[in-house]
C-alpha cells in the first residue's frame, strides 16, 4: 500500500466508532438511538417507540411487529457523522426473549452504552448483558435515562450500579434536582450547566458554560437551594468516586456514568461529545488462528447476523458482516472460508435503518450488508484469502420447544423455506426427530413463537400452527468415541429424545432436569454441552 493510502486508511481506522446500546426493555434505548441520530443531523425529527405525543415510529424499528407491541426485535445497524467521526451504531432488542440476537451483536461491538431507567435502577436484563460485555472487557458507558420523572437518588444510584453490575463508575455529569424539581445537569467532563426547559421533545438545547461553581451567578440561574444542593453534591462525588482516566476505561476497568432524558433530548449531546472522544476506534479481534489487528492490509470479517426480508417487496435476504481488518471492496473477489470457495460482490450496503445504500469500500468497524442466497451462515468468515476462523457466535440451549406443524397443505413449499430461512437467521433453532423426521422448534424466549409464525404467514404466506413438547433442555451430543458401545448403547435407549440440528449436530432433548442428570451419570463417556460452539 503506498504511504499515503496507508495515512488514509489509518485515519479511516481512528474515526470509526462502532458500538452497542443494550438495556432492559423499557429503559428507553431505542428513544436514545433516534437522539443520537437526531444529534448525528441524520434525520430532522426524532420518533419513539411507544408514545402518544409523536406519532412518527422509530427509526430503528422497521419491522411491522415492532410497530404493532412497541417494541424492537431485531437488532437495527444505523450509522451517521457526527464531529468528522463515522458512528455505527447496533440498537438491540431488550426484551429477554431476543437476547440470543444481542448476544451475537456484543460480538461485533468495541464499546457499549449501557441504559439504566432512573425509577427501575438495575434490572435482570441488564445484568445478564453487562456480565457479557464484562467477560470481553467490553468499554461501556452508563446513561441513566428518564430524569424528568421521580426516581431514585442519584448516588443510590450509582452505588447499585456499582453492586449489582460490578462495575467501577465516576459521574462525568450530575443532575441538578430530578423529576417535577428537575432543573437541568451539571456536565463534570466539560464544566458546564445545561439548562431544561421541558418544552422542545425534538430540538436541541442550549447550553451555559460556567467555570466557577462559587460565582453567584449560579443562585440566579437555579435558585439558591438548588445551587446549595448542587455544589454539595459534586463535593462529595469529587471526595468518593475516582477521577475519570480514559486508559482505564479503555481496559473495561472503568465506566463513565451520564445523567439524562433521551425522550426530552436532554444530556445526550454531552454523552455524544465525550463519547466520540474517548470511545476506541475498531479493535483487534482473536481469531483460533491468531490475533487479527485492524490496521493490517488484508480484508477479513465475520457475519454476526442475517435478516430476511429488510424489504418486504424483494423477497431479500441480507447477511451483516463486520469489517474486522483491512477494507472491503465491491466487486472484489473474498474467500468464504467455510466453502473454500471465492465470492464477490456487486452491491455491498451500508445502512440508515430500513435506508441502504451501496457502498464502494468500507472500513474496520463498519458493517456492511451482503445479499445473500443462502450461502451464510451466522459466524462465518470472509477473508482476503487467509484461512481465519473468528470465534465467539455460539447458539445457546433454547428453553422452549413446540413442534411445528403446516396448517395449509398447498403451501407446504413455502412453509419450509421460510422455515429454513428463518433458523440462519437465529431466530430460534429447528431440531428434526431421528424417530420420526418431525421438525421441533427451540427457542430462548417464548415470544419468539408468535414473530416466526407472523413472518412465515407476512413475509413468505405460509400458515403454521404449534403443538406443546415437553422438553427440559436441548443438549448438544459429543461422544468421547463414536464406536464404543456406551455410546451405541446411549443412541439405543435415548432414540426418542434424539434429533439433529440444522448443521447436523446430535443433540439430545431432555425431558426433565433429573433425566439429564442420571443420562450423565450413566454414560459419563458422553459428554453433553449447553451450547453449540465446543467444536
Amino acid at each position: 500500500m503506498p504511504k499515503f493510502l496507508l495515512m488514509d486508511f489509518e485515519r479511516e481506522i481512528n474515526r470509526r466508532r462502532t458500538f452497542g446500546i443494550i438495556s432492559h426493555p423499557d429503559a428507553g434505548k431505542t428513544t436514545l438511538t433516534e437522539k443520537l441520530l437526531l444529534f448525528g443531523g441524520a434525520i430532522q425529527e426524532a420518533g419513539a417507540v411507544k408514545s402518544n405525543k409523536i406519532k412518527k415510529s422509530a427509526t430503528s424499528d422497521f419491522m411491522e411487529i415492532e410497530r404493532q407491541r412497541g417494541i424492537s426485535v431485531a437488532t437495527s445497524v444505523l450509522a451517521f457523522i457526527y464531529k468528522d467521526k463515522k458512528i455505527n451504531i447496533l440498537d438491540t432488542p431488550g426484551h429477554k426473549d431476543f437476547a440470543e440476537d444481542t448476544f451475537r451483536t456484543l460480538t461485533a461491538v468495541d464499546s457499549v452504552i449501557v441504559v439504566i431507567d432512573v425509577a427501575k435502577g438495575v434490572e435482570e436484563q441488564t445484568e445478564k448483558l453487562v456480565e457479557v460485555c464484562r467477560m470481553r472487557n467490553i468499554p461501556m458507558i452508563v446513561f441513566i435515562n428518564k430524569l424528568d420523572r421521580e426516581g431514585k437518588d442519584a448516588f443510590d444510584l450509582l452505588d447499585e450500579v456499582e453492586q449489582k453490575l460490578g462495575l467501577s463508575v465516576t459521574p462525568l455529569s450530575f443532575p441538578i434536582g430530578m423529576g417535577y424539581d428537575f432543573k437541568g445537569i451539571y456536565n463534570i467532563y466539560e464544566k458546564n450547566i445545561n439548562l431544561f426547559s421541558g418544552s422542545s421533545k425534538k430540538n436541541i438545547e442550549e447550553t451555559i458554560a460556567f467555570d466557577d461553581l462559587d460565582s453567584p451567578e449560579l443562585e440566579k440561574i437555579i435558585g439558591t437551594k438548588a445551587a446549595e444542593n448542587l455544589r454539595d453534591n459534586l463535593e462529595l462525588v469529587n471526595g468518593v468516586y475516582p477521577p475519570f482516566d480514559t486508559e482505564t476505561y479503555l481496559k473495561g476497568l472503568q465506566q463513565p456514568v451520564f445523567f439524562g432524558s433521551a425522550l426530552n433530548n436532554f444530556g445526550v449531546r454531552e454523552l455524544l461529545d465525550c463519547f466520540v472522544e474517548i470511545a476506541p476506534s475498531p479493535r483487534a479481534k482473536m481469531a483460533e488462528e491468531r490475533l487479527v489487528k485492524a490496521n493490517e492490509k488484508e480484508f477479513s470479517g465475520f457475519v454476526f447476523k442475517i435478516h430476511a426480508n429488510m424489504d418486504p417487496k424483494h423477497r431479500d435476504r441480507l447477511a451483516f458482516i463486520k469489517v474486522v481488518s483491512g477494507t472491503f471492496e465491491r466487486n472484489t473477489p473474498y474467500l468464504h472460508v467455510r466453502h473454500d470457495k471465492k465470492l464477490k460482490f456487486s452491491s455491498p450496503n451500508a445502512f440508515f435503518a430500513e435506508k441502504k445504500e451501496i457502498v464502494d469500500i468500507s472500513y474496520p468497524g463498519d458493517i456492511v450488508g451482503l445479499h445473500d442466497t443462502g450461502n451464510f451462515k451466522i459466524g462465518d468468515t470472509l477473508t482476503s484469502g487467509e484461512q481465519l476462523h473468528y470465534k465467539g457466535i455460539p447458539s445457546f440451549s433454547p428453553e422452549h420447544f413446540r413442534y411445528i406443524n403446516n396448517a395449509d397443505p398447498m403451501k407446504a413449499k413455502q412453509l419450509y423455506k421460510g422455515i429454513d430461512q428463518l433458523m440462519d437467521e437465529g431466530v430460534a433453532q429447528l431440531f428434526t426427530l431421528e424417530l420420526n423426521g418431525r421438525k421441533v422448534i427451540g427457542t430462548v424466549g417464548a415470544l419468539q413463537y408468535e414473530v416466526i409464525q407472523y413472518r412465515l404467514e407476512h413475509e413468505y404466506g405460509a400458515k403454521c400452527t404449534y403443538e406443546n413438547f415437553p422438553v427440559h433442555k436441548a443438549c448438544w451430543v459429543e461422544p468421547t468415541d463414536k464406536n464404543n458401545e456406551e455410546f451405541a448403547e446411549f443412541k439405543r435407549v435415548k432414540q426418542k429424545f434424539l434429533a439433529t440440528d440444522k448443521r447436523g449436530q446430535l443433540v439430545f432433548l431432555a425431558d426433565s432436569p433429573f433425566s439429564l442428570q442420571m443420562t450423565q451419570q450413566k454414560y459419563p463417556s458422553v459428554k453433553l454441552h449447553f451450547t453449540s460452539e465446543f467444536e
